[in-house]
């Protein structure tokens, strides 16, 4: 019988290693401010040793679990890394709240890359986070190798700046989860059509239980810094476009109030001439929960490594 059992796996074709599975793996990194140390939080995705790195940052008031489903179709790919921008998620909130801003956001951004350990990175910002990405991109020496802007470029629209400054840091407690999502599902609508499901994922990432409830996982003294300058024009980040150089796509929502139509096009024709996209169906912003989004990020981040 033993005889039988060795002729058997002898004649049998070797079977193929298994892929190791690494799935998602909770961290966080030391930063520096004007007023001191704070952690900024992240999750990780896919091999921690693989030496292509992607980076995911989220917009004003979200946070790095709105990657889940981009970073799960490319983990194969790449080390996906999703930061909670501070006061956001589970990174800390500043004690000094005029602290909160680009300039800090980048330098933590630069603190995050260093701990990654990465000659050069790809990059997928949404709003907030494609602005992170954009003044990144533009400065001497970036690590910044490939950038897809996500609802957003050089200029930012009044009227969406008003829109969000309406609710940022003025959401009430919620007695209950269900609150919660009537509540996300409100003012996130400009997400476009997403399932039960992916509303829920949203919500679970989005609050966090409190006395009597929950609450936005983010800090509402961003709002006060939001709200602290008056807001009588669109904001012109054209300099900070222009010094990109490396290969660029821009998204936009077909029905975004934040990236005209007009803007997008302009971004085809200078700066870094980026390849254009709008998504039908979607204001402010693509989420990256439909794989025809998925699709086209990932057929654009690994299309030609250049």
């Amino acid at each position: 019988m033993r005889l039988l059992d060795t002729l058997r796996d002898f004649f049998q074709p070797p079977r193929s290693p298994q892929r190791p599975a690494f799935g998602m793996r909770e961290r966080c990194v030391q930063c520096v401010g004007p007023h001191g140390l704070h952690r900024m939080a992240y999750v990780e995705w896919g091999d921690p040793d693989n030496p292509r790195v992607l980076v995911c940052v989220h917009g004003l008031t979200r946070n790095g679990r709105d990657f889940d489903f981009l970073a799960q179709a490319l983990q194969d790919d790449y080390r996906v890394i999703c930061p909670d921008v501070v006061g956001r998620g589970r990174s800390d909130w500043l004690g000094v709240k005029t602290d909160y801003g680009f300039p800090l956001y980048v330098s933590d951004m630069v603190t995050l890359l260093a701990r990654a350990n990465a000659k050069t990175v790809h990059w997928v910002g949404t709003s907030m986070g494609g602005i992170i990405g954009m003044l990144l991109a533009g400065l001497p020496h970036t690590p910044i190798s490939r950038l897809v802007l996500n609802d957003v470029g050089p200029v930012i629209t009044a009227v969406s700046l008003r829109r969000i400054a309406d609710y940022v840091g003025r959401a009430p407690k919620f007695p209950s989860m269900d609150e919660a999502e009537a509540w996300i599902r409100q003012v996130s609508a400009p997400f476009g059509p997403l399932t039960d499901e992916q509303w829920r994922h949203l919500t679970r990432y989005s609050v966090r239980p409190v006395t009597g409830g929950f609450s936005m996982v983010y800090d509402p003294g961003i709002g006060d810094v939001f709200r602290s300058m008056p807001i009588v024009a669109d904001m012109d980040m054209w300099s900070a476009y222009n010094a990109i150089r490396c290969p660029t796509l821009a998204m936009r929502g077909a029905e975004s109030d934040l990236l005209e139509h007009a803007t997008l096009q302009r971004m085809a024709e200078t700066g870094p001439r980026a390849q254009i996209a709008e998504i039908p169906g979607v204001g402010h912003a693509p989420m990256f929960m439909d794989d025809a989004q998925v699709s086209l990020v990932r057929d654009y981040l690994l299309s030609a490594d250049h």
